[in-house]
């Protein structure tokens, strides 16, 4: 072969990098490929030079060599290639990368890791709220113990595979291609198992059941999922065990609604609470402890929302927690006594415009001492 500058035969410069070069080569290779130009004899030979070029190239030493020497092995001349056969099995990686296969089968099954797992876990507000602790069972696979995961009974062993070797793989040739497939009579392992192992028939896993307790964090919300690693199912040839998925779904409660971290709680108070101002007590989401007191100023209107700071729900893996929120919803009596509709009209009248205002107030202090009276909230 006639030799070109091998630089302006990629198209590259001459202080391309080894990456550039390599790209160079690739898309020349998939160019002039014989498949793709059949009884090309002209593709052929770019195709054959490009190769050339790229063998010289890729090695610093024998780049170094041409760039001073205008040969890559001083004293010998260019070795080129016969055949694009030849090519194939020099660059199997690039082939391997353009087409879809490599040279180099792999000798026998590579460890897989074992699939993830999923758990859909059910609990109630409070403990989401508190954190808990709870026991679960997970049905999933494990390594075979009687064999250890190999598959064969005891006191045998797995056999290589003669077809393929024990590389799990046989090759197809199709012209100047060869194509990769699992082997057929070993489909895939690498190995036979003349006597396999009774528990597992030879899978080398088994069905089983495992416990956990799984510690679940307080603050979690609806939705969340929970990653415990390695408690999924095994791997397979000596893989890695998955992950185990916790679906965290919380109930709802009978006294609190949830705002992500702020809870949310509907107090009821009556009409002359409202007006008059009160002292009410508010449930705590923690079981045991104390209920809350909150203030109702006087003129408390309804949908009013009062904040107690720091009574939500705990934030996830911070030190801090959520607000709760009261919402005040002012209740109107359906049924009053003669006593108390009186005093209503009253106050209806009362609450003209009057003239003396100094009058009026002290008519308002007489009329709320019989409110409270009335309602029974002395």
């Amino acid at each position: 072969m006639s030799q070109r500058d091998y630089y302006e035969v990629l198209g590259v410069s001459k202080n391309a990098s080894e990456d550039e070069i390599k790209k160079a080569y690739r898309k020349l290779a998939l160019k002039y490929h014989p498949d793709h130009n059949p009884g090309d004899a002209q593709a052929e030979q770019k195709f054959k030079e490009a190769a050339e070029a790229y063998d010289v190239l890729r090695n610093p030493e024998r780049r170094a060599n041409y760039d001073r020497f205008g040969t890559a092995d001083p004293g010998m001349g260019g070795a080129g290639f016969n055949s694009a056969e030849d090519i194939f099995a020099q660059f199997g990686d690039i082939f391997g990368d353009i087409f879809g296969f490599s040279s180099n089968a792999r000798r026998g099954p590579r460890p897989q890791q074992g699939d993830d797992l999923r758990y859909d876990l059910k609990i109630s507000f409070r403990e989401a709220a508190a954190g808990t602790t709870k026991d679960i069972k997970i049905p999933k696979h494990a390594t075979c113990p009687d064999c250890s995961g190999s598959g064969a009974a005891k006191g045998s062993s797995r056999v290589t595979c003669k077809k393929c070797n024990g590389t799990g793989q046989e090759a197809r040739r199709q012209g100047f291609m060869s194509f990769i497939q699992p082997c057929q009579a070993c489909r895939g392992q690498g190995f036979t198992i003349p006597k396999p192992c009774p528990r597992c028939r030879g899978n080398g896993i088994i069905q089983t059941e495992r416990e956990l307790s799984a510690r679940i964090p307080a603050g979690i919300f609806d939705g969340a999922r929970m990653r415990l690693r390695g408690e999924g199912e095994a791997g397979i040839h000596g893989g890695p065990p998955g992950d185990l998925y916790l679906v965290i779904h919380v109930a709802d409660d009978d006294v609190f609604e949830r705002d992500k971290q702020d809870l949310i709680y509907s107090a009821e108070i009556t009409f002359p609470q409202a007006a008059l101002g009160a002292r009410i007590s508010v449930p705590s989401i923690n079981e045991g402890d104390e209920p809350l007191s909150l203030d109702i100023p006087k003129g408390t209107q309804n949908g009013k929302i009062f904040q107690i700071k720091g009574k939500g729900l705990k934030y996830l893996n911070e030190d801090r927690y959520g607000n709760l929120l009261v919402h005040i919803t002012v209740k109107t009596p359906t049924k009053l006594s003669a006593k108390q509709e009186e005093l209503l009209r009253e106050f209806e009248k009362m609450s003209e415009p009057a003239a003396n205002s100094k009058k009026n107030e002290e008519e308002n202090e007489g009329f709320f001492d019989k409110v409270k009276k009335t309602f029974g909230m002395d």
